[in-house]
């Protein structure tokens, strides 16, 4: 079991189906407008480790509280008034981002088994649909379904809408699909009140039924057993931590389902899944094939330390941290792949070790019928690599990557991001990944490991870029030297059929890679992303973007909503902070815990060097942080309350002090490891240090801040949000209280409304806030 946090929290079965200048005072409100609302104080003393302090707005945890309804209620018509100057704005914001979407938006078609899954948003709908076909072609399939899809001849399955959840229930959010080993069922997960207590359904395809059932909620995670009729599923406690397993068959009431394993340990959370080639559900380890057979363990349990299997052929391949030597620290967190035969899984010594190699980190691995597909990152730049199976280490005990002949997949050269397709079908030698970055749009690539070749399948559409030409020519040269990078120049053993070429808008938009020192001295990737054309030296605005929690990479990914900003002269920058995703495990290591302060520092570090080097202008650098990336902006703007004009905070983790005091709220236990444990003292001191909620400074001039939440988010409470802001406008000076609102969603959760077109509608409102503290 991993020891891991849910505060961040994707649908697998297929990639990601991807998503007039305006002029006001900075903190300027319409005459009309109502002063900023007041809510009651209510005296409440909170007390750890001999420290006592005041909290008058603790009274705002009971979410019940009619006060507490109605104080959110008065911020949401002050939002409203505080923006009523930015509605055609907004408007025009959302229109541009509307006009660049495609009218229909799909997924290429990807094989599994006898059949072609895939996705699509229809026509006008916010949603996608989850469809099939049957291949009946071996010779241009792609073309033939893609002609279906756009309403050809043939039969095609629709097996999930949730445009038909959303309708009937006012929300939805899909969490886990999972299609039975035979195709005949789907099992999947639905919240549709925002709360994330999802309810297992499962989808008889032959029919088109719902398998009849009593309702199960708080479930997980799935994975069928190879009789296709046995389900595994996990379900949450009253903390929403995954910490038991259960069975069920197909067609039986949930009274009946079987409970196959408890986590007692309230730090540790349970998940399960199944290996590639379905032979066995890992939870502990269940033989797929004998599903009641009984668990075995994989290896004794370590704090800190992870496994992760596959099955290939009779032997386990395992990507894990666990101690080489008896000397090493446990918690050192390097990755390495161990082989072993499965029956002698849980032994004192793993047959064979392969080592990443010379500054090269392991981050997770894939596994197929004649490969094993590794990422890596390299000095923090992601890879993919494939290996021919089955491996002969001729006695050897480890050995490293480049002993076994990996071939590279050719990737872009300018800085990308790797997602996984779903690649289910382990007979196959086609991996699929969708790549992007900053200036190029998201694109599906197939790479034939047998043949070392690849090709684009699909590449997003965009519409309506600057020039209005969208990805013309002018815009999109390739220059093939400049990205093919196969990242292993010294042999380049690949093979590219017809040189088919990835479209960039570098021509448009300059994408800039820098790195920051710290205070410590320790250098911060930062990656700058502005218009060629629009963007001014010292005078551009900018908007500064960092999360730093989980070891979770910042997405920087393409974006097309990003272009209003880029084509009015912004420039939108990404800090890799600590704390988040890196090279190794120790750039997540020395941003959490007792390190936190760094990634806060980190922030800081890449918002001055923006000012300084000439990229933003000083008076005009916003940042945003999403969730737990809230601390570092609370933080930071404490800290240095004149660094930033603006600042938005979505769902923001901001009263951590209070909050990691309180077991008996959902995801603390687990965040222990994540944040440190207030319960001793040295780490309450640590983190009381920091906490936003409780360092707001007193009679300084703030940045205006636009905070929303969510009334039903189950992983931030929305007292977190609306305490912030009371204590802020308590604590600013007066003048800037004005500009610091609160905009709280009544009907979803922590991951908003979801649709494509509500998601443009509150990107533009986010926008325009910027916009009008910055003037532009």
């Amino acid at each position: 079991m991993a020891q891991t946090s849910l505060r961040t929290c994707r649908l697998e079965l297929l990639p990601a189906i991807s998503s007039a200048l305006y002029r006001a005072g900075a903190h300027t409100l319409a005459s009309s407008s109502p002063p900023p609302p007041v809510p009651k104080k209510i005296p409440y003393e909170a007390s750890a480790h001999g420290l006592t302090w005041e909290d008058p707005y603790h009274w705002m945890k009971n979410t019940n509280d009619p006060d507490f309804i109605n104080y959110l209620n008065h911020e949401n018509s002050y939002a409203q008034a505080f923006m009523s100057d930015t509605q055609t704005l907004q408007r025009t914001l959302f229109s541009e981002m509307k006009n660049r979407m495609p009218s229909k938006i799909s997924t290429p078609p990807e094989r599994w088994g006898p059949w072609l899954y895939y996705q699509y948003i229809p026509e006008g709908k916010e949603y996608p649909l989850l469809c099939r076909r049957l291949e009946t072609e071996k010779s241009g399939w792609l073309q033939t379904v893609f002609h279906n899809v756009r309403g050809g001849f043939g039969k095609e399955e629709i097996l999930l809408d949730w445009n038909e959840i959303a309708e009937k229930y006012g929300y939805v959010h899909v969490g886990t699909c999972r299609v039975s080993p035979d195709h005949n069922f789907l099992a999947y997960t639905i919240d549709t009140s925002g709360d994330e207590q999802f309810m297992l359904q499962i989808k008889d395809l032959r029919n088109q039924c719902i398998v009849p059932r009593l309702p199960v909620v708080g479930v997980v995670s799935l994975a069928w057993a190879q009789d296709s009729r046995t389900l595994f599923y996990t379900i949450s406690d009253e903390n929403q931590r995954p910490h038991r397993v259960l069975c069920t068959k197909v067609g039986s009431d949930s009274t009946d389902d079987a409970p196959i394993f408890t986590e007692g340990d309230s730090g540790f959370c349970v998940d399960i899944t199944s290996t590639k080639d379905g032979k066995f559900i890992t939870v502990f380890v269940i033989d797929a094939t004998n599903p009641l057979g009984g668990l075995r363990r994989v290896h004794k349990r370590v704090p800190g330390v992870q496994y992760f299997l596959e099955h290939h052929y009779g032997f386990f391949y395992i990507l894990t941290n666990y101690p080489l030597s008896e000397n090493e620290e446990c918690s050192s967190g390097d990755y390495y792949l161990a082989r072993c035969r499965a029956e002698k899984l849980y032994s004192a010594n793993w047959q064979n070790i392969i080592l990443p190699g010379e500054d090269i980190s392991l981050q997770d691995m894939d596994i197929f019928d004649g490969h094993l597909v590794l990422f890596v990152s390299k000095k923090g730049v992601p890879m993919l690599c494939s290996i021919n199976l089955s491996i002969n280490f001729e006695c050897k005990y480890q050995m490293e990557i480049e002993n076994l002949n990996p071939w590279f997949f050719p990737l872009p050269s300018s800085s990308c991001s790797i997602v996984p397709g779903s690649n289910h079908d382990f007979m196959s030698s086609v991996y699929r990944a969708v790549l992007s970055s900053p200036v190029m749009p998201d694109m599906i690539v197939d790479y034939d490991m047998s043949r070392q070749t690849f090709s684009i399948v699909q590449q997003e559409e965009l519409r309506g870029t600057s020039d209005g030409a969208g990805l013309n020519s002018a815009a999109c040269e390739l220059e093939t030297n400049e990205v093919i990078d196969t990242r292993n120049c010294e042999d380049n053993n690949y093979q590219n059929s017809g040189l088919q070429g990835w479209k960039v808008l570098s021509r448009l938009y300059s994408c800039e890679r820098k790195e920051v020192v710290s205070h410590d001295g320790v250098k911060i990737p930062l990656t700058m992303l502005y218009s060629r054309k629009a963007w001014l030296r010292d005078q551009s605005p900018g908007l500064l973007q960092a999360y730093g929690a989980y070891g979770e990479v910042l997405d920087k990914g393409w974006c097309t909503d990003r272009l209003c900003l880029l084509d009015r002269g912004w420039v939108v920058a990404f800090a890799d902070v600590r704390g988040g995703g890196g090279g190794d495990s120790s750039w997540h290591k020395f941003g959490s815990g007792l390190y936190k302060r760094n990634s806060i520092h980190d922030l800081t570090s890449c918002g001055k060097y923006l000012v300084n080097e000439g990229y933003v202008c000083k008076d005009k650098l916003c940042t945003i942080g999403y969730s737990a990336g809230c601390l570092l902006v609370g933080a930071a703007i404490n800290m240095y309350p004149k660094l930033f004009c603006a600042a938005i905070l979505k769902v923001p983790f901001l009263d951590i002090c209070n909050t990691m005091l309180d077991p008996s709220l959902p995801l603390t236990k687990l965040d222990y490891e994540e944040f440190g444990n207030p319960q001793i003292q040295s780490q309450f001191e640590y983190i009381r240090s920091y906490s936003p909620y409780d360092n707001i400074p007193s009679g300084v001039c703030h940045p205006s801040v636009l905070v929303t939440a969510s009334f039903h988010d189950a992983r931030v409470g929305v007292w977190e949000a609306a305490k912030w802001v009371a204590k802020v406008r308590d604590r600013m000076c007066s003048a800037c209280s004005h500009s610091v609102i609160l905009k709280t969603n009544t009907t979803g959760g922590h991951f908003g409304e979801g649709g494509r077109y509500s998601q443009c509608e509150e990107t533009a409102y986010d926008y325009a806030f910027l916009m009008k503290i910055c003037g532009d």
